[in-house]
C-alpha cells in the first residue's frame, strides 16, 4: 500500500510507539487521525498540527463516542495500536480488579469494537488495512504481566480469524508483534529495549509491502524458538 494520501486512524498516536508512527506516516504523506487521553499529550501532537481525538479506550462508553466522533469520515487504515499495561501479578498482593478489567478492554475488546464499527467504511475503498498491534508476548506469556498477555494473545488469535473472514475483500488484515519497547510502558523493565522510531519504521513497512505479519525485534527469534519447542519459548519469557 502507498499511504500517500491514505486517512490513517491511529489508536494511542501522542506518545511511544504511537508517537513515532503518527510522525512517520505524515512524512509519508499520509492523513494520521489520532486517539489519546492525556490532556498535554493531546495538546502536545495537536501543537505538531496532528488532528487528535480525545477517547479513553477502557470503555464502551469511550469507544462509542470516539466511532461517534469520526462518523461518516472515509478511512484507508484502521492502527489498533493503543494499549495499557497493568500491575497484575499476585506475588506482590492482590492486584486491582477494576484496573485488570480497564487493560481487558482497551487492548482486546475496544479494537474489536472499533473494527466492528469501520469494518464496512474499510472494505468501500479500493484498498484497505487493518492494523493490529500485539505483542511478542502474545506467543509466549511473562509470568508478572498476565493480563497483558492474555489480552494481547486473545487480538492474535482474533487477528487471524479476521484475516480468513475478510479474505477476497480489499481489506488486508495486518499483526504487527513488537518487542519490548523503550516506551514509558516499559519503564522498570530490565530487558534490552528496541527504540520506539524503529519498531514504528518496521510496523509502516508492513503495511506498505502488504505482509500478514510483523514480527519485530527479539520477537522473530522468539516466533523460532516457539516453533520449534513452545515449552523452550515459555521457559524463557515467563521469568520477566
Amino acid at each position: 500500500m502507498n499511504l500517500s494520501d491514505k486517512t490513517v486512524l491511529l489508536t494511542g498516536g501522542t506518545n511511544g510507539i504511537g508517537r513515532e508512527i503518527a510522525l512517520q506516516l505524515r512524512a509519508k504523506g499520509a492523513q494520521a487521525v489520532l486517539t489519546g487521553r492525556n490532556p498535554d499529550r493531546v495538546a502536545a501532537m495537536r501543537a505538531e498540527g496532528f488532528e487528535v481525538i480525545e477517547a479513553d479506550l477502557s470503555n464502551a462508553a469511550g469507544v462509542d463516542a470516539l466511532l461517534a466522533a469520526w462518523g461518516e469520515r472515509a478511512i484507508d487504515v484502521l492502527l489498533n495500536n493503543a494499549g495499557q499495561l497493568v500491575d497484575h501479578d499476585f506475588r506482590k498482593g492482590v492486584p486491582d480488579a477494576d484496573a485488570a478489567d480497564a487493560a481487558i478492554y482497551a487492548n482486546l475488546n475496544a479494537p474489536i469494537r472499533l473494527i466492528t464499527g469501520l469494518v464496512e467504511a474499510l472494505k468501500s475503498r479500493p484498498e484497505a488495512a487493518i492494523v493490529n498491534v500485539t505483542s511478542g508476548l502474545a506467543i509466549s506469556p511473562a509470568a508478572r504481566t498476565p493480563v497483558y498477555c492474555a489480552t494481547k494473545s486473545g487480538l492474535r488469535f482474533y487477528t487471524l480469524a479476521l484475516r480468513e473472514q475478510l479474505k477476497g475483500t480489499g481489506v488486508k488484515v495486518i499483526e504487527a508483534l513488537p518487542p519490548v519497547v523503550d516506551t514509558q510502558m516499559n519503564d522498570g523493565n530490565p530487558m534490552k529495549k528496541m527504540p520506539a522510531d524503529e519498531c514504528a519504521r518496521q510496523i509502516i513497512a508492513a503495511i506498505e509491502q502488504g505482509r500478514d505479519e510483523a514480527n519485530i525485534g527479539m520477537t522473530k527469534a522468539l516466533r523460532i524458538a516457539e516453533s520449534i519447542s513452545p515449552a523452550l519459548a515459555r521457559s524463557v519469557t515467563l521469568r520477566f
